[in-house]
């Protein structure tokens, strides 16, 4: 019996600094049901060996023909010259493209990441807004992991405990230090775990509201992406503040790439040219980047490299335009 066809599929790699996730889309398929594979892996510092382990683990995966890719995220570059994506964009446009995917009645989209969170306003399927903060710590998933290994909760139970909470406490949320000193004074008066869980919610909620969404107008239908929309209290806290339901997408922890992906179908089906991916060749070859200070004008600017097998692929971050 001859082996069966590989499935036609396109690949989404969204690139951050905490996580790496992979996406197989079959666009043949209803919205609800396109997602066909996923992973989520830790960057760990090193975007590289992450890019590696999720081609890896998605060969195992299945039998597959990757027909189109596209990378978004801040390593979206990296992940594009190396895996030779067809289209490389932003968290904004690839989130959004995502969420429309699933709504098109989406109007308003809270992303909170690891180490960033994001608000996008979209109207008439257009996005006409938007905000991030890449600045402070507080409002982002790493946080959440730090007050929870400080607490001895395991991550994933803290949105379970913060809806049990009857009275949450007030915690200071606009800086982690105070934050944190706030919730040990707590735990110090005796508060109950779950009231004490239940303020941290309320506070990162509060956080984002009064900063990214500052000025910003919240209305339905609202979508909660990004890896802190695993957190149920998270959602109950923004959902009593906003005062209208949050919705909770299926994939709802890995929409960059998925909207990445749905973009690389979208840009070679109206053009009919051939995927650019690289294929297993990512697993066999030696890279390395390198970085220096340009010196051929006043601004200075950061070049990365990347080099394949000894030979140069490509570079980025020049601001004058000079070519690299």
């Amino acid at each position: 019996m001859s082996e069966a066809s590989p499935r036609q599929v396109y690949l989404g790699v969204d690139v951050g600094s905490v996580s790496t996730n992979f996406i197989l889309y079959d666009g043949r398929e209803p919205s609800d049901k396109a997602v066909v594979w996923k992973r989520y892996l830790r960057t760990r510092g090193a975007p590289l060996e992450a890019l590696r382990m999720g081609l890896k683990a998605m060969y195992e995966g299945g039998n597959w023909e990757v027909v189109g890719v596209g990378t978004t995220g801040s390593g979206r570059e990296l992940a594009g010259v190396v895996l030779g994506a067809d289209v490389v964009k932003n968290e904004i446009t690839a989130h959004a493209i995502a969420a429309l995917n699933q709504n098109r009645d989406v109007q308003t989209v809270i992303e909170i990441g690891g180490q960033d969170s994001k608000l996008i306003v979209i109207r008439n399927g257009v996005v006409v807004d938007f905000a991030m903060n890449t600045v402070c710590a507080a409002g982002t998933g790493s946080f959440l992991e730090q007050q929870a290994m400080r607490l001895g909760i395991p991550v994933d139970q803290l949105g379970s405990l913060a809806l049990g909470s009857t009275t949450p406490v007030r915690i200071a949320g606009r800086c982690t230090v105070f934050a944190e000193s706030d919730m040990i004074h707590k735990q110090q008066l005796g508060h109950s775990m779950e009231d004490i869980v239940a303020g941290l919610c309320s506070s990162m909620a509060r956080n984002y509201l009064n900063n990214v969404a500052k000025g910003k107008e919240l209305v339905p239908v609202v979508f909660f992406q990004g890896g802190v929309a695993a957190n149920q209290g998270m959602r109950r806290a923004l959902q009593d503040f906003i005062g209208c339901p949050v919705e909770v997408p299926e994939h709802f922890d890995v929409m960059g790439a998925i909207g990445a992906a749905i973009l690389a179908k979208e840009r070679l089906e109206r053009t009919g040219a051939i995927t650019k991916f690289v294929g297993t060749s990512l697993l066999s070859s030696s890279y390395r980047n390198n970085s220096y200070l340009c010196d051929r004008c006043p601004n200075q600017c950061e070049i990365v490299e990347i080099w394949r097998d000894g030979v140069f692929l490509a570079g980025w971050g020049a601001r004058c335009g000079r070519t690299i």
